[in-house]
């Protein structure tokens, strides 16, 4: 179940004067407590975590493509970052060691939607998980939008914890949704807009 308002009409971004914006790929995080900072995805059945200390306005995004990888090795962290459980790790205490506090962090989740084809029960995998995590370290998610069946692009500003989810079914989606399947059908071998809604 979405914890989330009603679909809105697009909303106008708040302003950006010096252009700092990034896309968050595939195993990859960042942290920032610069104002106009926005952090950009786009999700199939990965999820992004959105973070931050509301006190000093940090705060950043992760994006992670599997929950849990039992043979993780810690040579490559690279590729551990595509684990959930590592890739929120890694998030949470990089904020922790800018000055944030685990007691305030402000957690908002996206993504694990169910696409079809291979991945078609690893957005519910991702979903689950990510609740699971938050839960078990003692955090509370704040806002949420999980699961479903379309694909999402993400807009995340980490100062200020504004975030803006739309629906994407057009072709800007699809080479990333190609690229998620493709990784994740290798990870799973080796081990064995229509609407906006702000947040």
């Amino acid at each position: 179940m979405n914890m989330s308002a009603r679909p809105l009409p697009a909303p106008r971004l708040p302003p950006s004067p010096d252009g700092k914006a990034a896309w968050i790929y595939q195993g990859e995080f960042r942290v920032s407590s610069v104002r106009a900072t926005c952090f950009m995805t786009i999700l199939g059945s990965c999820v992004s975590v959105c973070m931050r200390d509301p006190m000093l306005g940090i705060g950043g995004m992760n994006h992670f493509l599997l929950p849990e990888d039992e043979r993780s090795d810690s040579r490559f962290p690279s590729l551990q970052l595509r684990y959930g459980s590592y890739a929120i790790e890694r998030l949470t205490n990089a904020i922790l060691s800018k000055g944030g506090r685990r007691e305030r962090l402000e957690v908002k989740v996206f993504g694990g939607a169910n696409i079809g084809g291979f991945a078609s029960t690893i957005g519910s995998r991702n979903a689950d998980f990510v609740e699971r995590y938050i839960a078990r370290e003692n955090m509370r998610i704040t806002a949420h939008d999980l699961r479903g069946a379309a694909p999402r692009k993400l807009r995340y500003y980490p100062s200020t914890g504004q975030a803006f989810v739309a629906v994407v079914r057009e072709l800007e989606a699809l080479e990333t949704l190609r690229s998620e399947s493709e990784t994740a059908r290798n990870l799973v071998r080796a081990k064995a807009v229509s609407s906006i809604e702000v947040f």
